[in-house]
């Protein structure tokens, strides 16, 4: 289990709450357990946490996502079980809130205890589009060894991100947009839907402070202050 003293120095290097530092190690130990699992080799993982695990995003996130080509409930099921039960021996307590079927896929709230504090995670797999392709990717990170993982195709991951903002319009949605395009990320195609992305952004304002700053180092914050001008900017960057 990671050291109280190893918290508090990496929530300070990389200027974020000890809270956000504690999710990822739990995301991370929750990953490099999973896919150990062969049944885990066809469950891609991919949205806001892959962006931040794979591809370096200032963003921190609350959720693991996950792409599956199969509907097999139980053999994910035991997956996960599997692999909270490994996780025990690492001194971390868990506990599944729920699980169910959901109308896409499948959908888990676990929240898992590290000595005298607790955070949760959802984790949720999607079964609607089984045309997806995973990538095999070693992940480096702050906490423990690389680890392998299957990741989604980064073109599929990055559309699917776009199809997420234009469809529901969350804070993160559009600030995960504004990370792909200075990463260079989105291929002409993608591109081509961003004056679409631009109409959207001048709708009615989005508060977007309220929801980003708790998950942003301090160095972003600037950035978000006045974040529709300047993702606007950067959209007629791109077009």
């Amino acid at each position: 289990m990671i050291a109280s003293d190893t918290l508090k120095t990496l929530a300070h290097k990389l200027q974020t709450t000890e809270l956000n530092i504690r999710r990822e190690y739990i995301q991370h130990i929750y990953l490099s357990y999973f896919y150990r699992n062969p049944a885990a080799k066809n469950i891609f993982f991919k949205g806001g946490t892959a962006l931040r695990i794979v591809h370096n995003s200032p963003r921190f996130s609350e959720d693991l996502d996950f792409s599956s080509p199969s509907t097999g409930i139980k053999r994910i099921e035991d997956s996960m079980l599997t692999t909270l039960n490994e996780i025990s021996r690492e001194g971390i307590v868990s506990e599944v809130q729920e699980s169910k079927l959901t109308s896409g896929g499948y959908l888990a709230v676990i929240e898992f205890s590290l000595a005298e504090n607790s955070v949760g995670v959802r984790l949720e797999i999607s079964f609607r589009d089984r045309a997806k392709k995973g990538e095999l990717t070693l992940l480096a990170n702050d906490f423990i060894p690389p680890y392998p993982a299957m990741i989604l195709n980064q073109e599929q991951l990055v559309a699917e991100k776009i199809q997420a903002l234009l469809s529901r319009q969350k804070p993160r949605d559009f600030f995960d947009l504004y990370f792909m395009l200075r990463a260079r990320l989105l291929t002409p195609h993608e591109k081509a839907v961003l004056p679409e992305v631009l109409k959207v952004l001048k709708r009615p304002p989005i508060n977007f402070t309220l929801e980003l700053k708790q998950f942003l180092p301090k160095t972003y914050w600037p950035v978000i202050r006045n974040f529709e001008t300047v993702l606007a900017q950067e959209i007629e960057r791109s077009m």
